[in-house]
C-alpha cells in the first residue's frame, strides 16, 4: 500500500485571504482603498461568501475595516499608531536576541550567513521586492534559538503591520549599504556572543528604521 502523505489543504478564504494580505503588504492595495465584495467575487469567480470570510480575517489582523454588506478599506493608520508598531517591535525583538545569542549554535550561525549573502545579491541585482521577506527570515533566525513560541507569535503579528509601510517606501529608502553594514555586525556581534553590543545595535537600526518610515509616510500624505 502506498504511504500516505500529509498535503495542506486551503480553502477558499484562505487562498482569498492569503492573496489580498500579499497585495496589500505590497503596496498594490493602498490604504484607504475600498474594496467591493462583488468586484472581488467577479475577479477571484467565486460567490460572495468566501469573500466575505476572507475579508474578516483581514479585519482581525488589522489589514483592513470590514464593513457588513459592502466590503473593506485598506486600513490606514496614524503616524502615531505606525510608530507603535515600530515600538513594539523594538521591545519585543532586543529581548529575543538577548535570549537567543548565548543558545544559537552553529546551524544558525550558518543559515543567518546564508540569508545575509542572498539579502545582498537581491539588492545588488535591483530585486528590492526579494529583500523583505529575507530580511523577516534573517531577523528570525537570530531568535529561533530562544525557543519563545508566543513572543514569536507577537512579533508576527506586530511585524506585519510594520513592514507593511517598509514595502510601501522601499524604494525610497536610499541607505541599503548601512542596512547591510547593520546585518553584517548583528551577525558578527552574535557570533562573539556580545550580547549587550548586539543588542544596542539592533536597538538602533529599529529605531533609525522607524524614523525614516515616518518621515517618508509624513512626506507622502502631505502632497
Amino acid at each position: 500500500m502506498a504511504q500516505k502523505r500529509a498535503v495542506v489543504r486551503q480553502s477558499l478564504p484562505d487562498v482569498i485571504a492569503t492573496d489580498l494580505r500579499n497585495r496589500i503588504l505590497s503596496g498594490d492595495l493602498a490604504e484607504g482603498d475600498l474594496i467591493r465584495q462583488e468586484l472581488l467575487a467577479e475577479e477571484y469567480d467565486v460567490s460572495r461568501m468566501p469573500v466575505r470570510e476572507a475579508l474578516k480575517r483581514l479585519d482581525s489582523e488589522g489589514l483592513v475595516v470590514f464593513i457588513n454588506n459592502r466590503g473593506a478599506t485598506v486600513t490606514k493608520h496614524s503616524l502615531a499608531e505606525i510608530a507603535e508598531f515600530f515600538d513594539v517591535r523594538i521591545l519585543l525583538e532586543v529581548d529575543l536576541l538577548k535570549k537567543s545569542i548565548p543558545l544559537m549554535e552553529e546551524h544558525h550561525f550558518d543559515q543567518c550567513s546564508n540569508l545575509l549573502d542572498e539579502m545582498e545579491a537581491s539588492y545588488a541585482a535591483g530585486n528590492v521586492a526579494d529583500w523583505g521577506p529575507l530580511n523577516a527570515q534573517y531577523h528570525a533566525m537570530l531568535y529561533e534559538a530562544a525557543n519563545q513560541k508566543l513572543t514569536m507569535q507577537l512579533l508576527e503579528r506586530v511585524s506585519m503591520q510594520a513592514n507593511r509601510y517598509v514595502s510601501m517606501h522601499i524604494d525610497h529608502l536610499r541607505k541599503a549599504d548601512n542596512a547591510e553594514h547593520d546585518h553584517r555586525s548583528l551577525f558578527n556581534l552574535a557570533r562573539l556572543r556580545d550580547v549587550d553590543g548586539a543588542a544596542n545595535l539592533l536597538r538602533v537600526h529599529l529605531e533609525n528604521t522607524k524614523q525614516q518610515i515616518l518621515e517618508l509616510i509624513a512626506i507622502t500624505r502631505s502632497k
